[in-house]
């Protein structure tokens, strides 16, 4: 009993350790510490005390990245981290999400060892609460973070054949594929325009226009947006880049359109499942009763 205690104790320790390491109020510092890399002749880094939770967020964050990733490999999730994050705009680095992630996991397992101390449970509800805690706490983040991305990558292909339209109007007017970009993300907004933001930052930064938008595409990972890119890395070929782009943006269009059509469909079919059993079900019981008065009927 009192080894699982101290089990307990030590796990939500753990927990809480990487969970605040993670957390503003956690990683607060002191104000000299904050002026220290302004002061003149020290440019450097604050410096993290040592048992503070910069200190444990050093220690513990390369764990808790190999922990999570190999645990995400298990459960069917390949796609890296980093380029999740960066496609959802996170502003929290692979480190720290790995380290909420795992935290949150080991806090979970400290709370059902606690419940098993305090409650008198079956063997296989306890095995069930140990192992099921920290899988599910590690889980829920994981599919949270999953479905951020999947809702993003659908605002993209919605908003494709819009945007491009947009681009193309652009375009014809005279404006460089730059301008028209920069057109685009003053006067529009939703998840392109967004991503668009951060494809011109990276142009300011030094990186080509092509290489920026070929960044994006492989970020947003959609197929329509790839497509759309490649047109547009043409701007340097193409004597008419805006005709291309406007032929691009109404096949974005029916391609959007089909996949509306085909979802109609899908949910009119799901429509008639219940209508169908409602239907069914009394039919049975109309023909069984003839039937069995048949049966009793023949046994005489």
């Amino acid at each position: 009993m009192t080894r699982l205690v101290i089990a307990a104790a030590l796990g939500l320790w753990t927990g809480l350790t990487m969970l605040l390491s993670v957390t503003a109020w956690g990683r607060r510092i002191s104000l000299a510490e904050r002026l220290r890399p302004h002061a003149p002749g020290n440019p450097g880094r604050a410096r993290a005390g040592l048992l503070s939770a910069e200190s444990a967020r050093q220690s513990l964050g390369p764990l808790a990245a190999s922990i999570g990733t190999i645990a995400a490999s298990w459960f069917g999730v390949h796609e890296e981290l980093e380029i999740r994050l960066r496609r959802v705009h996170s502003p929290t680095d692979a480190t720290e999400f790995r380290l909420r992630q795992v935290g949150l996991a080991t806090s979970s397992l400290g709370v059902a060892v606690a419940l098993t101390l305090a409650l008198s449970l079956p063997v296989p509800v306890v095995a069930l609460l140990l192992v099921g805690a920290p899988i599910g706490a590690f889980l829920a983040v994981e599919q949270q973070l999953s479905i951020q991305s999947s809702r993003w990558k659908r605002r993209l292909f919605l908003e494709a054949p819009v945007i491009a339209d947009q681009i193309a109007m652009h375009l014809a007017a005279g404006a460089s594929l730059s301008n028209a970009l920069a057109r685009v993300t003053r006067r529009g907004s939703g998840a392109i325009v967004t991503d668009l933001r951060v494809v011109l930052l990276r142009v300011r930064q030094g990186l080509c226009e092509a290489d920026a938008l070929t960044e994006w595409a492989q970020v947003a990972d959609v197929a329509e947006i790839g497509r759309l890119v490649a047109v547009l890395c043409l701007h340097g070929e193409a004597g008419d880049l805006a005709r291309i782009v406007s032929d691009e943006a109404r096949s974005l269009r029916r391609e959007v359109h089909r996949e509306l059509i085909s979802t109609i469909e899908s949910r009119n079919q799901q429509v008639w499942i219940p209508v169908t059993v409602s239907a069914l079900i009394p039919g049975v019981i109309v023909l069984a009763v003839p039937f069995l008065a048949a049966v009793r009927s023949f046994a005489g």
